[in-house]
């Protein structure tokens, strides 16, 4: 890679690290802020939890392809840093909130401007080329990790001055994101290579229908609909689930984020510069998509707090198959159309957000309720692990069926 095209992914990683971990330090404290609004249980909080990331979703998914073609318009710095700005702006209201609205109303103005991921998709994509496109993806999963091994932790700590105090720290954080991504960030979109924005291509549901076009696309799309749903069991559950089953402190759900951020990190830092290579990008889905269901059951049924650590490790291995499926998606589409089609794929991320996470609380809510028939707190992780294998079964019967570009598989 050349030197100019290392020096931004420096940049971006680091962007994304920023943001991520100012995202990790408010983790370990929300179940006890939304408990502190709305005076329930913990089965309450984790529905209104699952409600509050509707509001998130909801908003994503309308504003996503619009921000994604505008990137398109006008480069990827000057959305990145104004997305960014956004979320600065969430954090303020959710650090201030006298009621539970304040939190929907701090949701929704993040998913107005949550765009940092679609953008910083493109970005890569822009400078990406066939041999290291799916290393580079695997760069943003390290950023996600890295920033969960500094954020939690150091939010779990701060969480012992108030549930609040997180959410100043990750306001002032972003907002340092975003002056040093002024100063920092280069563009990665050439302005022979930008097109005019047109709301017809802005439109989520025909951004989403757009995906057709793209030969061998369509089945790994139905595939990414379950993974995307079956990461909430742990996205959505994993501190009610951990508080309710083991009654971790903030400190305690805080180290245990931490451990997940530098496994992810490990695996999508490290470890997939030497299985994407050797597996090619067909296997590392495959394998990966059966380590998540088995580290997803195995959550399940774990009956002791250590258990949930161990069976970590299965499940963050399982992070080689996100970037392999980014990486044939990717290689099918034109360098000019890859704003608009990161806004799609996080417009689709949305749309399963909105069904997610209220699956998976609702499942949660059901079976840890008072006077619940059977308790089971590992009921979402125990759907997101079929629904993972159904991922893996749709992506097998799809690569056997369908010619890719930048189809990477061993001889």
């Amino acid at each position: 890679m050349p030197t100019s095209r290392k020096a931004a992914m420096s940049f971006i990683f680091i962007t994304l690290l920023i943001d991520v971990t100012g995202l990790g330090l408010i983790i370990p404290v929300f179940p006890e802020l939304i408990k502190q609004l709305t005076h329930g249980n913990i089965s309450e909080a984790s529905q209104w939890s699952g409600w509050l990331t509707f509001a998130y979703a909801i908003m994503q998914f309308v504003c996503a392809p619009i921000i994604g073609n505008l990137s398109d318009k006008y480069g990827r710095r000057p959305v990145l840093l104004l997305s960014l700005f956004g979320f600065g702006i969430d954090y303020i209201f959710l650090s201030l909130a006298p009621s539970i609205w304040w939190l929907f109303l701090g949701r929704i103005i993040a998913g107005i401007f949550g765009a940092s991921f679609t953008t910083a998709t493109a970005y890569i994509a822009d400078i990406s080329t066939d041999e290291n496109r799916a290393q580079n993806f695997g760069m943003i999963g390290a950023a996600f990790g890295l920033g969960f091994i500094i954020g939690p932790g150091l939010g779990g700590l701060l969480g012992e001055l108030g549930p609040r105090v997180p959410f100043i720290a990750a306001a002032i954080l972003t907002f340092l994101n975003v002056i040093y991504g002024y100063f920092v960030l280069p563009e990665s979109l050439t302005k022979e290579h930008r097109r005019p924005f047109e709301w017809k291509r802005a439109n989520p549901l025909g951004s989403l229908l757009q995906l057709k076009k793209y030969k061998g696309v369509g089945g790994l799309i139905v595939s990414l609909i379950f993974v995307y749903i079956s990461a909430h069991a742990v996205q959505s559950t994993w501190t009610f689930f951990n508080i309710e089953k083991f009654n971790w402190s903030n400190a305690l759900m805080g180290i245990s984020l931490t451990v997940v951020g530098l496994l992810v990190a490990l695996v999508q830092g490290v470890l997939i510069r030497y299985t994407n290579p050797r597996l090619g990008d067909e296997k590392s889905i495959y394998v990966g998509l059966g380590l998540y269901s088995l580290g997803l059951f195995l959550f399940a049924f774990a009956n002791q707090g250590w258990m949930m650590f161990a069976f970590l490790i299965p499940y963050c291995l399982g992070g080689i198959a996100g970037p392999a499926l980014q990486s044939i998606i990717s290689g099918n589409v034109p360098k000019n159309e890859q704003g608009e089609l990161q806004g799609a794929l996080t417009s689709l991320m949305s749309a399963t957000s909105i069904v997610g996470p209220l699956l998976m609380t609702n499942l949660f809510a059901w079976f840890t309720r008072p006077g619940a028939p059977v308790k089971f707190a590992g009921a979402p992780f125990f759907a997101g692990a079929i629904l993972m294998f159904v991922s893996a079964v749709i992506a097998a019967r799809t690569m056997k069926r369908d010619v890719f570009i930048n189809r990477k598989t061993n001889p």
